[in-house]
């Protein structure tokens, strides 16, 4: 089933958080749980199945994200502010993907501050900081380990386009500058491992449902490909879809 986060309801989720590095921020939960909205002792989703997770992060002015790695594949959006994320500069739209038990970074927030969604399709518990041994230790341990980054920088204003990918296995983005009333259809779910559409600006119509700026949906790869109309005022879409997962 396509699940739908709009900004109006995740924005009662937004929260004050210290990271595990010590770096302050403010999440935003749109999606699934982290250990930031879990609660203690709670005990974590299965990992071996889909489990869409989407928050937003607000680094404050100055502050640094030390480089780090997860269990599960990622997308990050870059959609205010500006900074770097290891040597790349970054901006609205910036588009990053990292595979699992890929490290990256550091995140370091410009004078204005970073805010960047993050979403993975998989349960992960939380950032692993090369700063500690012991996670560099197991880093080394996983097997078939496959380092996977890449970094999109924005389009050029007004067009649309792929902006990473695609690739073999299914991942791609894609970006869309709709018109108002502007019909929008995405690929077929079962290409890739779940898709994220995030609206950058404007609005779009899916079904009953409004998507505001920063409203996002997740698709499962059973579900019927996403169709949506631009709003009145058009609409600015970024759509991401995750690799298939390989022997």
């Amino acid at each position: 089933m396509t699940l739908i986060a709009t900004t109006e309801a995740a924005r009662a989720n937004r929260k004050r958080a210290v990271a595990g590095d010590g770096m302050g921020f403010w999440h935003t939960l749109y999606l699934g749980r982290t250990r930031y909205n879990m609660a203690p002792g709670e005990a974590d989703p299965p990992t071996n199945g889909l489990f869409p997770m989407a928050f937003l992060v607000e680094q404050d002015p100055g502050e640094v994200a030390h480089a780090h790695y997860h269990q599960a594949d990622q997308f990050q959006v870059v959609v205010a502010g500006e900074g770097t994320l290891g040597a790349h500069p970054v901006r609205p739209v910036a588009v990053h993907f990292a595979g699992a038990h890929t490290a990256y970074g550091p995140i370091r927030a410009g004078a204005t501050g970073l805010t960047y969604l993050t979403l993975r399709n998989t349960f992960d518990p939380g950032a692993r900081y090369m700063l500690r041994a012991e996670n560099r230790i197991a880093l080394r341990s996983v097997a078939n380990r496959r380092h996977r980054e890449a970094v999109a920088a924005s389009l050029p204003d007004r067009e649309s386009g792929i902006l990473l990918g695609p690739d073999p296995d299914g991942l791609v983005a894609w970006r869309h500058r709709l018109l108002p009333a502007a019909l929008v259809t995405g690929p077929a779910p079962a290409d890739g491992a779940g898709q994220y559409w995030v609206v950058l600006a404007g609005s779009l119509q899916y079904a009953s449902e409004t998507l505001g700026r920063l409203s996002c949906a997740f698709l499962h790869p059973d579900d019927p490909t996403f169709a949506a109309a631009a709003g009145p005022d058009g609409a600015d879409v970024v759509v991401m879809q995750f690799p298939r997962a390989t022997a």
